[in-house]
């Protein structure tokens, strides 16, 4: 390995990206710098902080750029096709740590004893991971022991169609080996350095057979945030609560002893809202903590097919709710559903499907006249199926895309889901190996979802800045370091190389750029369950190498501009020194 260790002056640059793996031998001795960047700089001012992320910017911190010390020489490609641009001194956003949460829930085992597992999500820092997971939110009771639910919690529940069927209710007192406690969930935040973002049972506020059901439902959830104590700042009342597939869409009436309708309204979720968000700030208050609480909320404008519930829930919930939510919060996941589609179709949903998204939750609460306030996307994937897409390394790519442009966005908060499911032929959204994964691939192994996500944030500095493509099939999500560097993701949507030469204005580039790339493999057609890392890969049939933390990045001079190839359906992660 070659070490090095180099000096710059911080100050801006011009610079061209492209680069080949032309040289991969690795030397040693000093690199001469360039001569000195006279471009003129203009100096970076921040924009005012977007209403649609808000507090998610409390923590926000600097990030400094460490130079690598290990690391491959390789020569840059003497010419380019598409030229990207980047303005390091146009700022669209100040990057939220929270912007790459993930997904916990209660059937991926007690996880804190599963060394590897645990590592792997200390390293990748999600720092919100939210609990305990979709739909079973709604039939979860946080303090009860295996099968003793609240006496008036039904043993039945009604479905969509009208018929009943058992309730099926977790527990968050269960200890058995299968599923994942309460206590075990504050223990890995603790154990991986992250924070917690938990969604509360709002379904029992509609199947109760209390006298009054939504405050019994209100104070389950109160006693929770006192239990607590402090260590959540983030909650949700309710998971996808206008969906016919959710507990508490449809009830029995007979049962119903505060009069509520068989089917759930928009409106009513937002009167209810209100019940539970005293209730809970009360407690918080008791405790002397703040929390802030976020309502479900529909991401797109109404279908001809969905349920009237469906149709009408944002204007029922912004009249019920009025301002009393904190933050309001969508799902997506993104591709049609349970359709195989191709990765070209894949790769074109994450800019168009992200921007209507929010726009679409934006014009919404403006025609309410109500204040704009924080919008996390806390569920999001892709629903194709069929060639092994959801493990595939065009997934992974499409990880990078949602997360970029939710930034470009200014989304407040993302969470992927999760981190393990169940395998299900390859069409399983979980970003490890829960066990069952065929050909020998190890327990909690990582799937190509990960990788990108990894080196994405590796990569990445704490300013979102500007960028233009001058092709469309490569697209950049540039950033800056507090400490001087400049960096870019590129995503190559195509299956053709492009050979890539980056410019830059208000910066001084330094002597050298580092990169990591990565690929596809040759299994699988063109879902790769692998991706190789600067070449890199498993020795198993899917996922990545296991010495992805000390790998080194490519590098070469700047002396000629940056350039690098960014290989076809692939992702480069590049940084610029500083002058």
């Amino acid at each position: 390995m070659r070490k090095e260790k180099i000096s710059f002056v911080l100050v801006p640059l011009v610079v061209i990206i492209t680069a080949t793996a032309s040289s991969c031998k690795k030397t040693s001795g000093e690199t001469p710098a360039p001569p000195a960047d006279t471009t003129t700089v203009n100096p970076q001012v921040d924009p005012p902080l977007a209403n649609t992320i808000g507090f998610f910017m409390n923590d926000w911190e600097p990030r400094n750029f460490t130079t690598p010390t290990s690391f491959t020489n390789v020569s840059a490609p003497a010419a380019s096709g598409v030229t990207v641009t980047i303005d390091r001194s146009n700022v669209i956003t100040k990057i939220p740590r929270s912007f790459a949460g993930n997904n916990s829930n209660i059937w991926m085992s007690q996880i804190v004893t599963e060394t590897s597992l645990m590592d792997h999500i200390t390293t990748l820092h999600p720092h919100i991971i939210r609990f305990p997971g979709g739909s079973i939110s709604d039939i979860f009771f946080w303090n009860a022991q295996p099968d003793t639910p609240p006496s008036d919690a039904p043993a039945q529940l009604v479905q969509a169609n009208g018929t009943s069927a058992n309730a099926g209710y977790w527990y968050g007192k269960n200890s058995a080996s299968w599923t994942f406690s309460v206590d075990n969930y504050y223990s890995m935040l603790q154990q991986t350095g992250n924070q917690g973002m938990i969604t509360i049972n709002y379904g029992y506020a509609r199947y109760s057979t209390a006298a009054n059901p939504v405050t019994a439902a209100a104070h389950l959830a109160a006693d929770w945030v006192r239990y607590d104590n402090g260590r959540t700042k983030y909650w949700e009342i309710g998971n996808e609560n206008f969906g016919d597939w959710e507990a508490g869409y449809r009830i029995n009436t007979t049962n119903n002893q505060d009069g509520q309708p068989e089917f759930i309204t928009g409106q009513l979720y937002g009167q209810h809202f209100r019940v539970f968000a005293d209730s809970m700030r009360k407690a918080a208050l008791e405790k002397g903590k703040t929390i802030y609480i976020g309502a479900v909320t529909s991401e797109s404008a109404p279908q001809t097919w969905w349920t009237n519930t469906a149709k009408t829930w944002n204007t029922g919930l912004f009249a019920g709710a009025g301002t009393y939510p904190d933050y309001y919060i969508v799902h997506n996941y993104y591709t049609n559903y349970q359709t195989n589609a191709n990765a070209a179709e894949i790769l074109a949903t994450p800019e168009t499907v992200t921007s209507t998204m929010m726009n679409y939750v934006k014009q919404s609460i403006s025609t309410a006249g109500l204040t704009q306030k924080p919008v996390v996307l806390d569920e999001w994937n892709i629903f194709s199926q069929g060639s092994k897409q959801a493990v595939s390394h065009i997934n992974g790519m499409h990880a990078v895309m949602v997360l970029g442009e939710a930034l470009n966005n200014k989304f407040g908060m993302t969470a992927r889901w999760d981190f393990a499911n169940g395998w299900d032929n390859g069409n399983d959204h979980g970003m490890f190996n829960i066990g069952d994964e065929p050909d020998g691939v190890p327990k909690w192994a990582p799937r190509p979802a990960y990788y990108h996500m990894y080196f994405l944030q590796k990569y990445l500095g704490d300013r979102l800045i500007a960028s233009t493509s001058t092709s469309s099939d490569v697209v950049s999500y540039a950033s800056s370091f507090t400490s001087g560097e400049t960096a870019v993701a590129l995503v190559n949507k195509a299956t053709d190389s492009k050979s890539v030469e980056i410019k830059f204005t208000n910066f001084r580039k330094g002597a050298k750029f580092y990169w990591y790339t990565l690929t596809g493999s040759t299994d699988n057609g063109e879902f790769s369950r692998k991706t190789l890392v600067n070449g890199a890969g498993s020795t198993y049939a899917a996922g990545g190498p296991d010495n992805y933390k000390n790998l080194g990045p490519n590098t070469a001079s700047t002396s000629n501009g940056v350039r690098v190839i960014v290989p076809g359906r692939a992702c480069v992660f590049l940084v610029v020194a500083k002058q």
